[in-house]
């Protein structure tokens, strides 16, 4: 069972969302249910997940009830200052980047002792993970209550919301080559391939997918491969609200939504997920516009 770094970090008291549940692996079969999120970045820093058992068997006293912070384990507290220093760290990305430096403003930030940086065993990748899984969290949410959304034939639906949560990378836009960068990295890669996949998946059923045979693989494949294609694309786009990027998004999922196109396109499509993960960017690009 997987959840968002923000969710997993805070007490469950102030959590937003029931959990959802995951299968197994994105890629190992066919799910029903919506995926949940990532092990993100605490289960990476940490290497366990927090004991939620006793918080969900057991009925609190009338004391825990009148004061749940008297209560609260120690481990508790300290995920849930974990939390804030990485919520408040994002907004020093943009100046110092996907750094333990920005960890250390965002501690300060929030009256927390740059040591607690030093709980976290990968700090950049703790960051970066604790963005993507809140970032999916937010999209989530845009999806349970924007109705128009439904009004919007399958290829619009996926170019809308493909486009909406691209559109949150683009404050750090200077730096998220960065972040690419961080992701691709050998103990960082597993992590950053189930967050897309999971993303990917998300946006799949809110398309209204329900493919449980082979294609539940081929489309997933196809639309990671738009998605990084496209977020590839927005690093070098200069055009006025990243136009051009869309307009790419836009042409792609066309594209992929047309029954007649070549398997040699899809193979292409799908080379685009490697490079996603920290492939050289310019290159990738350049053959793109040379295509």
């Amino acid at each position: 069972m997987y959840r968002s770094a923000a969710r997993r970090l805070l007490p469950a008291a102030i959590c937003r969302r029931t959990l959802r549940l995951a299968s197994p692996s994105p890629f190992s079969a066919p799910i029903a249910h919506r995926a949940a999120f990532s092990a993100g970045a605490a289960d990476n820093a940490h290497n366990h997940r927090p004991d939620n058992t006793a918080a969900f068997n057991s009925s609190p006293s009338t004391d825990e009830r009148r004061n749940p912070r008297a209560t609260a384990s120690p481990k508790a507290h300290w995920q849930e200052e974990q939390a804030r220093v990485l919520q408040a760290s994002l907004g020093h990305v943009i100046r110092l980047g996907w750094t333990e430096s920005a960890m250390v403003a965002g501690a300060k930030e929030v009256g927390v002792s740059p040591s607690i940086v030093g709980s976290f065993p990968r700090k950049e990748a703790a960051l970066v993970e604790y963005f993507m899984d809140d970032s999916l969290q937010k999209l989530i949410d845009i999806i349970d209550t924007k109705e128009d959304l439904k009004n919007l034939i399958p290829s619009h639906r996926v170019s809308k919301l493909v486009r909406i949560r691209l559109e949150m990378q683009a404050p750090y836009i200077s730096k998220w080559h960065q972040a690419l960068g961080i992701q691709a990295q050998p103990l960082n890669i597993s992590t950053s391939f189930k967050q897309r996949a999971m993303l990917v998946d998300e946006i799949w059923h809110a398309a209204g997918d329900v493919a449980t045979d082979t294609d539940w693989y081929a489309k997933r494949t196809v639309l990671g491969a738009i998605y990084s294609t496209t977020e590839l694309y927005m690093l070098t786009d200069n055009s006025p609200d990243f136009q051009d990027t869309w307009a790419f998004l836009d042409d792609r999922v066309r594209d992929a939504f047309d029954l007649k196109k070549s398997l040699e396109e899809v193979k292409y499509l799908a080379e685009a997920v490697g490079a996603g993960m920290g492939g050289p960017v310019q290159g990738f690009l350049n053959k793109i516009l040379r295509g």
